[in-house]
């Protein structure tokens, strides 16, 4: 399957290369080993397409295996009271419902890109992680809320026994889910998924300390179920905390610093790369871009410095994991009393 791209425009200037390749997974390196590997549009897109349809599936999986614990916790929480049960109950409830958002955006992300998005709309899942923040804070607020007032007016738990199994219910699918989430959102590059499996796999353990209420109210003492609400509340503001913070650094651009030493590496080992002048890094949804400028010498053909620029781009998709597209740009070596090439931009360089 491919899309419609437009006719490059004429070159104008110093080369410029830009193409996009599938990560290199066992089955590519095989593959690679038989066959002649290709880069044509259509590999690249069927990869991306492929990608965001297992971020689809994982959601909607994970979807249904919370709801369905959140569901059985409902029960009991109906025919216990215990408000540690029901802070569980809630905060459960909420991930799955995050499989909405995260959902949308995986769906908005395979679409092409346009004329007014020409980077794509893989920028959605950011969004959607912002959702997913918004969420866990208010469950957070509830689970709080209600803990507090059933702190101030105290009642019995009934059905002790129901409410244990229900807790170790909420372990087994939480811990499920998390593996799953973190398996498929590290194999994508899915900040947004990777932070909803992490904060699934915290929900696992605020469950199992249902069972310290459980057991606090098997004694008689009343004020352990609110107590332990109060510890899952606190529970799910740390997983607040993690969650928002790798979510806002990837609205904010930022990337691992081993990847970007990766691509430096991998940069200075391609014949006719004298230095990297430039690098960034940055990720749109679960897709990585590069933009590069390196030195190539100054007597080098268009056509040698084109064909620089090409290994230099083929070298950076496979060194660094799940680049998917690269824009690279060569620069001249400079020469002893040789004007910057660069100096006609200056006035337009910012503070």
């Amino acid at each position: 399957m491919g899309v419609r791209r437009p006719a490059p425009a004429p070159w104008k200037g110093n080369p410029v290369s830009e193409h996009r390749h599938h990560h290199h997974t066992l089955r590519h390196r095989l593959s690679h080993l038989l066959r002649p590997h290709s880069h044509q549009t259509a590999d690249k897109v069927d990869h991306a397409l492929e990608s965001s349809a297992r971020g689809i599936r994982a959601l909607w999986v994970s979807l249904a295996v919370l709801g369905a614990t959140a569901l059985a916790q409902a029960v009991v929480v109906a025919a216990s009271g215990s408000v540690a049960l029901l802070g569980d109950t809630v905060h459960n409830a909420a991930d799955a419902l995050t499989a909405v958002p995260l959902g949308i955006a995986f769906v908005l992300g395979r679409r092409a890109a346009t004329r007014r998005f020409t980077y794509g709309y893989g920028r959605a899942e950011d969004l959607a992680g912002l959702v997913i923040v918004l969420t866990i804070a208010a469950s957070a607020a509830f689970a709080g809320w209600m803990a507090v007032e059933r702190l101030f007016d105290p009642r019995p738990v009934q059905h002790v026994p129901a409410v244990a199994v229900a807790a170790l219910v909420g372990f087994a699918g939480n811990e499920w889910v998390a593996r799953y989430r973190i398996r498929v959102g590290r194999s994508i590059g899915s900040a947004a998924l990777v932070a909803d499996g992490l904060h699934a796999r915290t929900d696992g353990f605020t469950s199992l300390a249902v069972l310290l209420g459980a057991g606090g109210s098997a004694l008689g003492w009343q004020l352990a179920d609110p107590i332990v609400g109060l510890a899952i509340t606190a529970a799910i503001l740390l997983v607040l905390r993690d969650a928002a913070r790798e979510v806002f650094r990837r609205v904010l651009d930022a990337v691992d610093p081993a990847l970007v030493d990766r691509a430096e590496r991998a940069l200075h080992e391609v014949a006719g790369v004298r230095g990297v002048s430039e690098l960034r890094l940055r990720w749109i949804g679960h897709r990585l871009r590069a933009e590069v400028a390196v030195v190539v010498d100054g007597d080098a053909t268009v056509r040698r410095a084109h064909a620089i620029a090409v290994d230099a781009e083929h070298a950076l998709l496979h060194a660094v994991p799940g680049l998917t597209a690269a824009l690279v740009h060569a620069d001249p070596a400079p020469v002893p009393g040789e004007t910057d090439p660069h100096l006609t931009l200056a006035h337009h360089a910012h503070a």
